[in-house]
């Protein structure tokens, strides 16, 4: 906070999980989570630095089955770094010991043992002082072309699994927020996904995260072209299309809203691990990137009127799939960090 930079809320979070994300197993190896941690504290932009970043509840970075010991641990190297702890991603697919959302039988049991682990930690992360906000991550661990085989029979068993979900967090004084990306089924286009919150029909449990790369997906119609909002063969020349596409997409969503992700996207898809044909992660100064980091991210900051919504205290940074030797130059965060800082001077308040 200072004379040129006014506002200190949304708090800036950078995400720890492109440390894992994407590495091992044949690729490169994994950022180990006090190397992200100390690229993080170490990001400096006119005075400003991180205030924090969210995690990824899975090995080697926060195991999903972490003692209190391991648990008050991890809050004591986060704060001796001058950061906080916003929110957290839940490990619901089955690779990772969760299931499907699909499924009604051991998929869900194992989906739902996940969340109670993962709302467990928020919590307990929450008593140990280090997290002050922030919410749960889930999504549906399933993919569209399996959700495409009975639409109407699966968004129901996603919905009442989702339902379930909901109750575990609420006993945990947890949200949660599922992850606009369309590579998860019955979450893979704006509408499926407006659709599927409208059947929880508990924004007080469960509510939609927003991610600047992923949804802009959406706007294209990725893996659900009846769903698409900016017309076939559009070039990008003309950003006044583009943003009418983002009003009508952050229109729909933008209610349900209560975990945000800064990040850029160059319109171009891959698919990667268990991910299915889903939004590329662009750095923040990338020159193909489509969108215009701070003032896009308006659109989902400021309601119609253009008033701020202050649905959510901290914003995160999300980059994953970059080489680690992107990930160890500093110069990468501080651009990160720089981006940030814009969208907050532009969408941001004083408290």
């Amino acid at each position: 906070m200072s004379d040129s930079h006014p506002n200190n809320f949304p708090k800036l979070h950078n995400a720890a999980w492109p440390g894992v994300v994407g590495k091992g197993e044949g690729s490169e190896p994994a950022i180990d989570l006090d190397t992200i941690l100390d690229l993080t504290a170490a990001a400096e932009v006119d005075g400003i630095k991180f205030d924090g970043v969210d995690l990824f509840l899975f090995a080697p970075h926060v195991d999903i089955d972490a003692t209190d010991d391991d648990l008050k641990a991890l809050a004591d190297k986060v704060k001796a770094r001058g950061l906080s702890i916003g929110s957290v991603v839940a490990p619901v697919w089955p690779p990772t010991g969760g299931g499907s959302a699909m499924d009604e039988g051991e998929g869900r049991t194992k989906f739902l043992g996940q969340v109670r682990k993962a709302t467990h930690i928020a919590k307990r992360l929450r008593e140990f002082g280090v997290r002050p906000y922030g919410v749960v991550r889930f999504d549906s661990a399933c993919g569209p072309s399996d959700w495409a085989q009975d639409p109407a029979g699966n968004q129901a068993k996603i919905a009442q699994t989702f339902k379930e979900a909901g109750k575990i967090a609420a006993d945990a004084g947890e949200r949660l927020a599922a992850e606009g990306e369309i590579c998860w089924g019955g979450m893979h286009s704006w509408r499926t996904m407006v659709d599927l919150l409208e059947r929880v029909g508990e924004p007080e449990r469960v509510g939609f995260q927003a991610d600047m790369a992923h949804t802009l997906l959406y706007t294209l119609g990725e893996n659900a072209p009846q769903d698409r909002i900016l017309p076939v063969g559009y070039d990008w020349s003309d950003p006044a299309v583009l943003d009418d596409a983002l009003r009508t997409l952050t229109a729909a969503l933008r209610p349900w809203t209560i975990d945000f992700h800064v990040a850029q996207n160059d319109a171009t898809v891959f698919g990667s691990g268990s991910h299915d044909h889903t939004g590329r992660h662009c750095q923040a100064t990338d020159p193909n990137g489509k969108l215009d980091i701070p003032r896009h991210a308006g659109f989902w900051l400021r309601d119609e009127k253009g008033q701020l919504t202050k649905a959510f205290k901290h914003i995160c940074w999300d980059g994953c799939m970059f080489p680690n030797a992107v990930m160890m130059k500093p110069q990468t965060w501080n651009d990160i960090l720089a981006k940030m800082i814009a969208v907050r001077d532009a969408h941001g308040w004083a408290e």
